[in-house]
Parts: C-alpha cells; sequence; structure tokens
C-alpha cells in the first residue's frame, strides 16, 4: 500500500473512497489537517467560555433551539443527542457502506469547520484502520437535517454503545469489541455530537455506490447488447459517427463509438449487409440513444457526488469564534434528486434489456422459437423471460422519486426533507434487479449467437463469448435454467465481462471509451 490521502486536503473521488474502504489506500491527518480541526474546536470552546448562545452548542435540538443549556451540561448534550437520535430501524446496511460513511465523514470533519476535537476524529480513523465498523440500520433517515439517526448509530461506539462489525464481518456488541482491543469510551465536548450526526454521510455512502455499480451495469449493457445484435443479426450502421454528430450528447456518443469498436471485424456483420432488412427495431438500433440517455444521467450523478464528497454538511458551520452559521448545508436534496434521476436511468438499461430478451426468443431473423432446437416437450428458453420482465415492473414501482415527498418533521422547524436516504437505498436495489436483467439477457444471447456459427463475430464479442461457454454450456434441452441465470450474474456483477472486453480492445488496439474516457471514470 504506497498511495496515501491526506484527510480534510486531499480531494476526495470516489475511487479513493472504494480504495480507501478496500484497505487499498493508507488515508491519514497531515499536520495542516490537525492544526485546522485543534483551532476550530478552540473556536467552539471560546464560544462556551463566553457564553454566547449558538445553535447546538448549548441549545437545545430542532425546535428546542431557543433552550439555553447550561455550560456545565454542554458536554452531557452531545452524549443524549447520540441516544436520543438513535431510532433507526430494518436490517443494517452492508459493513462497506458503512464504513465509506466514516471515510466521508472524517474527511468532511478534517476540513475544520465543525468543532470536532482531534480525539475523537483520531477515534474514528482508527475504527478505518482497524476495520472495526459501527453497524448501521437502513430505515429512519429523511435526509435532513442530515441523515440523523444513521449517524447516530455509526458514531454510538465512540460513547461505548452500539454494535460494530468486527475484522472478520461478525457482528458484536461495541463496547465489548473496544474492551478486548483495550481501548475506552470518550467524552464528547461542545457541539462533538451534533457534528458527528448532522450531515449526508448516509446518502453520500450509498451514492458512491450508485456510481460504481451503475458504471458496471453501463459498461456491461453495451457488451451484451452488441451481443444480442449480433445473434438477432442486427445492423451497425445506426452506430455510424455521422449520425451521432448531428445530435452529439456526450452518452450517445460514447455508446455509438464502444459498438462500432466492439462489432469491429464481425463475419456475422458482413454476411448480412445487403440483405433486405430495412430497419431494426429500436431496442438494437436505438442503444446510443437509450443507454446514452443513462449514461448522461450517470454523469450528471458523478460530477455531484465528487462535489458532495468534498464538502462541509454539518450544522452550525464554525468559521471562528465570531462567526457561527446556523445554514443548511446538511440538506440532502442535492443528491436526492440526481440519485432519484439515476435509478430511472438503470431501470431503463433494465426495460430496453428486456425488450431484446423477448426479441430473440420469438423465432425471428433465423433464430429458433424459444432459442431452442426442439420445443414442445421442451419449453425452451421461454421462462427466464417472464424473470426479466417481472424484475423490469419491480423497479419501475422503485422508480417513484423519494426527493419529490416531503414530511414535516421536528414540529415543524425541518419543514421541509429530502428524503433522499430512501432515494439512496431504492436507486441500489434498482441497479442489483438490473443486474438480474443483464444476467436472462447475457443467457439469451450467448444462446442466439451459437446458432450464427460456423460465422465468427468481432474478437470482443467471441471472447466474451467463450468466457461464458467456459462457465455455462449450450442448451439443447431443458434444464434448471436458474442455476445458468446464477452463473450469469457472477459474470455481470463481478464485472468480469467488462474486463475481458476491455483487455481485448487493448489488444486488439481499439479505444473502447475515446475522447470521454477521462470524464466516465470516477
Amino acid at each position: 500500500m504506497n498511495k496515501i490521502f491526506n484527510y480534510g486536503i486531499d480531494h476526495l473521488t470516489v475511487n479513493i473512497a472504494l480504495d480507501i474502504a478496500r484497505g487499498k489506500v493508507k488515508a491519514v491527518l497531515n499536520k495542516t489537517a490537525k492544526e485546522k480541526v485543534v483551532k476550530s474546536q478552540a473556536y467552539v470552546q471560546e464560544i462556551v467560555d463566553r457564553g454566547d448562545v449558538v445553535y447546538g452548542i448549548n441549545t437545545g435540538f430542532g425546535p428546542l433551539c431557543t433552550t439555553k443549556i447550561s455550560e456545565k451540561d454542554t458536554s452531557t448534550l452531545q452524549h443524549k443527542i447520540l441516544q436520543s437520535h438513535s431510532v433507526g430501524v430494518g436490517e443494517v446496511i452492508p459493513k462497506e457502506v458503512s464504513k465509506i460513511m466514516l471515510i466521508t465523514k472524517v474527511h468532511a470533519l478534517a476540513q475544520g469547520f465543525s468543532g470536532i476535537s482531534l480525539t475523537t476524529l483520531e477515534r474514528i480513523i482508527w475504527h478505518v484502520d482497524k476495520d472495526i465498523v459501527p453497524t448501521v440500520p437502513k430505515q429512519g433517515s429523511v435526509g435532513a437535517s442530515g441523515d440523523l439517526a444513521p449517524l447516530s448509530h455509526l458514531f454510538l461506539p465512540l460513547i461505548g454503545l452500539g454494535e460494530v462489525y468486527t475484522e472478520d464481518g461478525s457482528k458484536a456488541i461495541a463496547s465489548d469489541v473496544l474492551s478486548r482491543l483495550g481501548m475506552k469510551s470518550l467524552q464528547l465536548g461542545p457541539k462533538e455530537g451534533l457534528a458527528l450526526i448532522n450531515g449526508t454521510q448516509f446518502i453520500l455512502a450509498h451514492a458512491v455506490k450508485v456510481v460504481e455499480k451503475l458504471a458496471n451495469a453501463l459498461d456491461t449493457a453495451d457488451v451484451i447488447g452488441a451481443m444480442s445484435l449480433e445473434g438477432l443479426m442486427g445492423s451497425s450502421r445506426p452506430f455510424e459517427p455521422e449520425l451521432h454528430a448531428i445530435r452529439p450528447y456526450k452518452g450517445s456518443l460514447l455508446v455509438a463509438s464502444r459498438l462500432r469498436n466492439m462489432l469491429a471485424g464481425s463475419e456475422i456483420l458482413a454476411s448480412h449487409v445487403d440483405c433486405d432488412r430495412v430497419q431494426d427495431p429500436y431496442s438494437l438500433r436505438c442503444m446510443p440513444q437509450v443507454h446514452g440517455a443513462s449514461r448522461n444521467a450517470w454523469l450528471h450523478l458523478k460530477e455531484l457526488v465528487e462535489i458532495e464528497l468534498n464538502s462541509v454538511t454539518d450544522n452550525p458551520i464554525i468559521l471562528n469564534a465570531d462567526n457561527a452559521i446556523s445554514g443548511g448545508n446538511f440538506h440532502g436534496q442535492p443528491l436526492a434528486i440526481p440519485l432519484d434521476y439515476a435509478g430511472v436511468a438503470a431501470a431503463e438499461l433494465g426495460n430496453i434489456a428486456d425488450r431484446r430478451n423477448y426479441m430473440m426468443i420469438e423465432g425471428r431473423f433465423g433464430l429458433p422459437k424459444l432459442l431452442m432446437a426442439n420445443v414442445g416437450l421442451n419449453s425452451g428458453f421461454m421462462i427466464p423471460q417472464y424473470t426479466s420482465a417481472a424484475l423490469v415492473t419491480e423497479n419501475k414501482t422503485l422508480c417513484f422519486p423519494a426527493s419529490a415527498d416531503s414530511v414535516p418533521t421536528s414540529l415543524g422547524q425541518e419543514d421541509h426533507v429530502s428524503m433522499g436516504s430512501i432515494s439512496g437505498r431504492k436507486t441500489l436495489q434498482i441497479i442489483k434487479n438490473l443486474e438480474q436483467i443483464q444476467a436472462v439477457e447475457l443467457l439469451y444471447a450467448a444462446q442466439a449467437l451459437d446458432f450464427r456459427r460456423p460465422l465468427k463475430s468481432s474478437p470482443i464479442i467471441e471472447a466474451t463469448h467463450a468466457y461464458v461457454r467456459e462457465r455455462v454450456s449450450h442448451a439443447d434441452e431443458d434444464r434448471v435454467l436458474a442455476y445458468d441465470i446464477k452463473a450469469m450474474h457472477d459474470i455481470v456483477s463481478s464485472g468480469a465481462l467488462v474486463k475481458i472486453a476491455n483487455e481485448v480492445a487493448e489488444k486488439e488496439q481499439l479505444d473502447l471509451n475515446g475522447e470521454f474516457k477521462a470524464e466516465f471514470e470516477y
């Protein structure tokens, strides 16, 4: 591990956040960051010593903001806020998502506007480095005033409460684990509890995962879409650069270029270049427009997530001892809307994939009905499309934008909330469903391509097809296709298909991502 990331100083990206969470990058507090943190805490202490009334330092929270708290109770106040706000319900989120929450919170706090103590910040970093990650229930946040409930659970172990994932991934009582490792609970100082639980890190951690997983789904959609096109003997003419130059959306230009490169050198395409088929159905010829629109949505989300990764989102913001601003940087709306947008984008990838699935079993374009030579006694590949259809509809039901809703909380003090935590959770579920839909399309596309032999496709499609066939054989009669779908899902979700396509492209000196490579990386 050679790379070092400086919390509060360096520019955090999705990839770096993931690398820190996975132990590939070491993240530290350097001298400059420590000085900023110490100075910010000193500002808070000066406010307390002077007796100035500042929200959350020496007042109650939410609708209790006018209730003054005595100087001797300012520390107790911070302890109680973690307890009272730990009201999450439901299953706990995955360990990695919790860990990303820790990492992004440290980076925000280390910028020196939150009044956190160096001791507290270093304890959070200890949790990251030791992989002792607090458990966080998935439900209970309205996405403003920040992700209060999830962040409260995330930081309960600081005061000896809550549960944690241990090094081996099992769950345990936090106090037992801390005792085993010789660590004592902390006494929080003025404003520290509020600084810990006020922020968007639950939404942000989910958004980080959405950026990663949707990027793989987008690349996968192009590879499988190209294989499906070959199986259906479609045309590559709709991907020509001149067509897209006169409607130059970045996503469309990129997908058209990728499809041209992935199909380059195909014997199958060459075999029917002069056929009498005037034009292909939309799910084939409109891949640049549909896949591309989803890429535009991903690009928008990625850009906003990167801003959020390097932002300070708690409240109040401590600029100096004479300037503490109660604002709204904790409000999750800037991520809630693009997360909902990304959910629609992911659902549409599944929608068009299911249309190609249906087309491949119809018995059109020289393919046998239900993708099997002998059907009747055999049902062939009839039923996997039921699965993809069910998942497509499930995704449609998940596409209602959570960000379009708001329910007043905190006795009306917090009268508009983002619901961005729901946006993040359901968008990840949409992507999980999408991966299953893509697994079905990959199963169908590989079977369809088999019927075009002895003609060969392009080097990229041949390599990805061969990889599939190493794991799942061609089906001549009925079998339990759930096992085949599972194998395809493993290929899709692991990113293996995209990796092979990229490796072959490099070997063949084909530039899949062209001029947009840097923009569409994270």
